[in-house]
């Protein structure tokens, strides 16, 4: 071999040496690409306007709820069932704010690159939040059914105090789970493509990137899914069955009525929520379509936040009288 030839194939491997990262290197990712919906790219404006107009809808009907309650405008809002829901219509504007803010930016810029810290920062936030959602709309259903299944006791059980300690359970709660797996999510290996093929930084698709064993985080997010999902669910549909089954008893037909009303707004808010999260969490891997996932993710992302003061609004001549108020003072 002459001279020259070895120098070519020295220099070639030093190259090499540079170029390929070492086995022990594949955690050192530090950005992801979120595609979102790169699949469009014709509707990317659209998007944005659409999206934007969606956010300011978002925050213009949550925030007149939240102050609606909290300015004690009237007196006849000032009962723990709307402590529950202005406290609700904070976390919805907190809950979409995690996502919405950079999705926008991420259509407007073209650029959909997000960092690994901030990538975990929003996974981590948006676990909470969504934690907290499941549990305080357990604690609403809850509500209803000493209401109207304990109305005489109702004021002693659902004190002023006992509401806050119910609502600083539900948002105190989901903190230490819900960081201890964001930090378990981000321990892992990352290998391959950095493209995360969602909108925002969710479990599922980060999953994917994962390379080596990532069994115990699927088994770890299902075991957490059960718990501050599943079972809300399950003791939401307890509170309904025995609110059900008290209100049919009443004899009058004046009374069951403005009991079922009182009633329908919080069960359509829960059937959209729980519906589209349990599609996205509770299916199998196997047949998954990313396309599915991310309509689904767009249900309890957005649109619940969206479709929730609505529905509380028209399903309440208490709310909708104190909204007129608010808007007339």
């Amino acid at each position: 071999m002459t001279i020259k030839n070895y120098n070519t194939l020295n220099g070639l491997y030093e190259r090499m040496k540079k170029e390929t990262p070492p086995e022990g290197n594949e955690t050192k990712l530090m950005e992801f690409g979120l595609l979102g919906f790169a699949d469009v790219p014709n509707l990317q404006w659209f998007l944005f306007g659409f999206f934007f107009i969606i956010y300011i809808i978002i925050l213009i009907n949550n925030g007149t709820i939240f102050l609606n309650k909290n300015t004690k405008i009237d007196p006849s809002l000032q009962s723990p069932v709307y402590f529950f829901l202005a406290n609700l219509s904070f976390l919805e504007i907190c809950y979409v704010s995690v996502i919405l803010p950079r999705m926008m930016m991420n259509l407007a810029t073209q650029r959909r690159k997000i960092s690994l810290l901030a990538c975990a920062a929003q996974m981590c936030f948006f676990l909470i939040l969504g934690t907290t959602e499941c549990l305080l709309l357990a604690v609403m259903a809850y509500d209803r059914y000493v209401a109207i299944c304990n109305p005489l006791r109702y004021p002693l059980l659902m004190n002023h105090s006992v509401c806050i300690q119910l609502v600083t359970s539900s948002w105190i709660t989901a903190v230490p789970v819900q960081v201890g797996q964001t930090y378990q999510i981000f321990s892992l290996r990352f290998c391959g493509s950095n493209q995360i093929n969602h909108f925002f930084c969710d479990i599922p698709p980060v999953l994917k990137l994962g390379c080596g064993e990532i069994f115990i985080n699927e088994i770890l997010e299902f075991i957490i899914t059960v718990l501050f999902a599943v079972v809300p669910f399950l003791l939401i549909v307890t509170s309904y069955s025995k609110i059900i089954s008290t209100i049919l008893k009443l004899s009058s037909a004046a009374s069951r009525a403005k009991a079922f009303s009182t009633c329908s707004s919080h069960l359509m808010v829960v059937l959209l929520f729980f519906g589209s999260e349990s599609v996205s969490y509770l299916r199998p891997n196997t047949g998954h379509s990313e396309t599915t996932d991310k309509v689904c993710s767009l249900f309890y992302t957005i649109l619940t936040p969206m479709f929730n003061p609505i529905i509380y609004s028209l399903r309440n001549k208490d709310v909708v009288m104190a909204l007129r108020k608010f808007v007339c003072k």
